[in-house]
């Protein structure tokens, strides 16, 4: 589970379980506030806890109407109804050095194989985002980080066809981090075989002419820099 917890002014104003396909800016909008994500931190094995530091709206908003949730045009109603639901949470991390952004090349394993991500993949059981942030980046490209900080939070949720043939019901829950890598060396993909195809530092002028994963140019705009 994970839950949503709220700080204004260092006192806890709202705690809530993030429910499935939900995003938790647009939750904290609809209880009356707007914040940033502060940590985020296992409580238990099974828990993720979330915190933002939040203040309230100037102005009062009513609940707009949910969003249709975008479907693969290839399902039918009948795949839809029966969709399995199920929640990915993923660390992922901006890693500046003097030699660049370090960036990975999705693989033919992924929905989006060609595409340039971030460094970083689904947290373990149990696993701190942290932590995760730390293994990720080093099983694909080789480079070890440390000063890891959350960043911000991004949701997506869609119905769609996983490389199983399952359908599920997604909802992605992405968290974005900043990470510092020391001892810039060459990237190597240590993970063979898995999500990532290549790995390699890119200037920050060559970032437009790559093809990004949809999420990068809003977390390198977050951290303070642009695709």
């Amino acid at each position: 589970m994970i839950s949503i917890v709220a700080l204004s002014e260092g006192r806890e104003v709202e705690r809530f379980a993030l429910g499935h396909g939900h995003d938790p800016a647009a939750e904290l909008a609809g209880r009356g506030w707007v914040g940033s994500p502060l940590s985020a931190a296992r409580s238990s094995p099974d828990d993720l806890e979330i915190r933002y530091a939040v203040q309230r709206l100037d102005v009062d908003a009513a609940r707009a109407a949910g969003p249709v949730v975008p479907r693969d045009d290839d399902l039918a109603e009948d795949d839809v109804a029966n969709a399995v639901p199920y929640q990915r949470i993923a660390a992922y991390a901006v890693v500046r050095s003097s030699r660049g952004v370090l960036m990975t090349e999705l693989s033919e394993r992924t929905n989006a194989a060609g595409l340039w991500n971030l460094p970083g993949g689904g947290l373990d059981p149990g696993e701190e985002p942290s932590d995760a942030v730390v293994r990720e980046v080093h099983e694909e490209t080789g480079q070890r980080v440390s000063d890891v900080r959350l960043l911000t939070v991004m949701t997506r949720h869609w119905v769609g066809r996983a490389p199983s043939g399952r359908v599920e019901d997604f909802h992605a829950v992405r968290l974005f981090h900043t990470a510092v890598c020391a001892d810039p060396s060459d990237p190597v993909v240590l993970d063979v075989g898995g999500s990532t195809s290549a790995a390699r530092w890119v200037d920050e002028t060559e970032l437009a002419s790559l093809p990004l994963a949809s999420s990068v140019p809003d977390a390198l705009a977050v951290a303070g820099g642009a695709a």
